[in-house]
């Protein structure tokens, strides 16, 4: 029984290319009771191994949630597979408006304590009485009410690079925090107001709303889908965009264009921009905007001191990594003082 990746990422990417293979980039989430998420773990990895499924995964015990590359050819097969997985059937699939074949190039399955971390307790309220979902049109009505709160459940990075108009951007590293920045907005503007939420697929709404509602705030709203749905259904339906810029996503591309807005700039120049990177530095691989001009300038790097590390030996950089845990207490996301023109 296989449940490990038998393919390195370079070995996969080569694949990839050599093949000219086309994969549809897409995700999912759903809060449903997990007796057991291990097992349902284990399925899961033989079931998408067979077909060739890429991506990353958290399990737990409130329910999935994925981030996943199919090949083209077996979309069909894929879709047909998670309708028989009972607690999956009928689960919506937010398919990217941009593909490329290597935004994923393993299939990671990973338990946690929960599928979106959130600091909360929930015996305190019923993550199941949740806001109203809207539809793209339903929502663009709603956001342009006077009587309307609209709140970003992003973080400082994602919503840097892209929002919806007269948003509220909450300049957080936690979704956690995000939950603060609306006790503060309920206490600014009451309970009578129109609670207007988005995410990038719908996630983190899904518990704000709970959140909300426990609160006591009857007129709650979440956008079904988030700003991946919302773009496929403006386009579709030929009707009016409110959403500014690009769509940050978890995977190699790190950003889909929703408009042609760029409403941030390079954090090293202060050029608008709106591309992220990581340091290609190991020991660093901060990820932060970068113009061209300036990722040919300092080498992809996101400081002069990174640039020094990556000219050394693999070995000389593998021996300054000694030691180090890879957590996000050193993979900081666009938090440094090197960046000079990170708008904090």
């Amino acid at each position: 029984m296989q449940l490990y990746n038998k393919l390195s990422a370079e070995e996969r990417a080569k694949i990839i290319d050599e093949n000219s293979q086309e994969r549809i980039t897409l995700s999912f989430y759903k809060y449903f009771n997990l007796g057991n998420p291990s097992l349902f773990r284990d399925h899961l990895f033989i079931a998408f191994s067979k077909l060739d499924v890429l991506g990353r995964i958290y399990v737990a015990n409130e329910g999935i949630n994925a981030q996943l590359s199919v090949p083209k050819e077996n979309i069909e097969v894929f879709k047909k597979s998670i309708s028989e997985i009972t607690p999956l059937n009928n689960i919506r699939l937010n398919i990217a408006l941009e593909h490329y074949s290597k935004s994923f190039l393993k299939l990671t399955i990973k338990i946690r304590e929960k599928i979106v971390a959130d600091g909360l307790n929930e015996n305190t309220f019923d993550v199941t009485n949740i806001g109203e979902h809207l539809d793209a049109q339903r929502f663009n009505q709603i956001l342009d009410d006077k009587n309307t709160i609209c709140i970003d459940m992003r973080n400082h990075y994602e919503s840097e690079i892209g929002f919806f108009k007269g948003a509220i951007k909450p300049d957080v590293d936690t979704f956690r925090e995000s939950l603060e920045i609306i006790d503060i907005e309920l206490e600014k503007h009451g309970k009578q107001k129109n609670y207007l939420m988005y995410c990038t697929g719908g996630i983190r709404c899904e518990k704000a709303s709970a959140y909300l509602k426990h609160k006591g705030i009857k007129n709650v709203f979440q956008l079904e889908g988030g700003i991946i749905e919302y773009t496929r259904q403006v386009n579709e339906n030929d009707l009016k965009n409110n959403f500014l810029g690009k769509n940050f996503v978890f995977d190699e591309r790190k950003g889909e264009r929703i408009s042609d807005d760029i409403v941030s700039n390079c954090h090293q120049c202060g050029k608008p921009c709106d591309s992220h990177i990581n340091c290609i530095n190991e020991s660093c691989h901060l990820l932060f905007i970068q113009c061209d001009d300036c990722r040919e300038k300092m080498n992809s790097c996101c400081s002069s001191e990174c640039m020094q590390v990556v000219e050394l030996s693999y070995e000389e950089q593998k021996s300054l990594r000694k030691g180090k845990h890879n957590s996000n207490k050193i993979f900081k996301k666009g938090r440094s003082a090197k960046l000079k023109f990170k708008i904090n």
